[in-house]
């Protein structure tokens, strides 16, 4: 039982480590990454009115699933303690988790497809490039925001 119940947290760790420190609505967030690719990307006209349509959706279906992941985890939070589940409670809840994260991975896949079939592969490579640092820009920024806390025992 106590290995089920380390697994649950290592799955939604995620979530509550998101839940914590300073934050920023998704908009503003939003706008961030948008300068960040904006300037990163460099895209020329023509290449900026594919992309931004293309990554456009791609956000919104992102952002749906999130939402929908979220509240998921409202109703998970409810729970007092593992040990009042069943096992095929406990169970769900991980296969749920797993059914998430497989259809994350499917739309990630899905917008590859259609960044590559509409924009030259060094774009499409540089826009992965891209989120990947900006993901390590914000959490440099949360780290300064945060510096680690030093025992004093």
């Amino acid at each position: 039982m106590k290995n089920i119940f380390i697994a649950l947290i290592f799955f939604l760790t995620p979530f509550l480590a998101s839940a914590q420190g300073p934050r920023m609505d998704d908009g503003k967030w939003e706008s961030k990454k948008v300068a960040f690719l904006t300037t990163r990307l460099d895209l020329s006209p023509a290449d900026a009115k594919i992309f931004w349509p293309i990554y456009n959706d791609y956000v919104r279906e992102q952002n749906t699933l999130r939402k929908e992941r979220f509240q998921k985890m409202i109703s998970f939070r409810k729970i007092k303690e593992i040990d009042e589940l069943s096992d095929t409670e406990i169970q769900t809840l991980i296969q749920n988790d797993f059914a998430f994260k497989q259809r994350e991975l499917n739309i990630e896949k899905k917008y590859y497809a259609r960044f590559k079939a509409n924009l030259p592969l060094k774009i499409v490579g540089k826009f992965y490039r891209a989120q990947e640092a900006f993901k390590k820009e914000i959490l440099n920024q949360f780290r300064g925001a945060n510096p680690p806390q030093r025992r004093t025992d």
